[in-house]
């Protein structure tokens, strides 16, 4: 006898990949070209930088933020499925093993007065800075009452390329990164989430 197949229990339509965060949009039945970038526009790997960027194979452009014209939900979707890699570890060696380096992974929002204000979801931001830092205290609750980890609200919602790798940055010293986010980073215990800092960036929430 055949068993009947087991109702989706959350609703999702058939083959959706569940367990993403909350707020996560839903496009039933993602497919690998389902990209939401413009015409002619594909996403590439870096092999240097060991991040995706954006290449318009007529006009040869590339580009790490996406071209205008995307479809963000469908990006994010995406990018989910088939850029996302493995969790941050839990620890690092610190000085003992990585001449003074540390690791960490970081959950980035951006504003309309950011350096650069687009990231891979918005070809242009648009929000303050205090919408901004609503939505990243909004991540912090979740992250603080351990209903999701910083990585996997990172693969959604962080607006730095290392959404990808679950917001990780890998090993870094004193020097390497913006003065406030480095004495952040620095300040954290191995496991230990930061609050909100500060850069020129944008808002960020950094975990070692």
């Amino acid at each position: 006898m055949v068993c009947p197949p087991t109702p989706n229990p959350v609703g999702f339509p058939v083959g959706f990949p569940v367990g993403f965060p909350v707020g996560f949009p839903i496009i039933a039945n993602p497919t690998k070209s389902d990209t939401g970038l413009p015409p002619g526009w594909e996403v590439r790997h870096s092999n240097s930088k060991n991040l995706p960027y954006y290449f318009h194979a007529d006009t040869k452009d590339s580009r790490w933020e996406p071209p205008e014209g995307t479809n963000s939900d469908l990006l994010k979707v995406y990018m989910a499925n088939y850029h996302s890699s493995a969790p941050l570890p839990k620890s690092d060696s610190g000085a003992n093993g990585n001449d003074g380096k540390i690791r960490a992974a970081h959950l980035l929002i951006k504003h309309r007065d950011s350096r650069r204000p687009s990231s891979w979801r918005e070809a242009q931001i648009t929000r303050s800075k205090e919408e901004a830092r609503e939505i990243l205290q909004a991540h912090e609750a979740r992250i603080r009452a351990e209903e999701a980890a910083l990585g996997e609200i990172a693969m959604s919602e962080s607006d730095c390329s290392s959404a990808r790798k679950r917001g990780d940055l890998g090993f870094f010293g004193k020097g390497d990164m913006q003065k406030e986010f480095e004495m952040a980073a620095f300040a954290l215990q191995p496991g230990e989430v930061s609050g909100i800092v500060e850069t020129a960036s944008g808002l960020h929430l950094i975990e070692r």
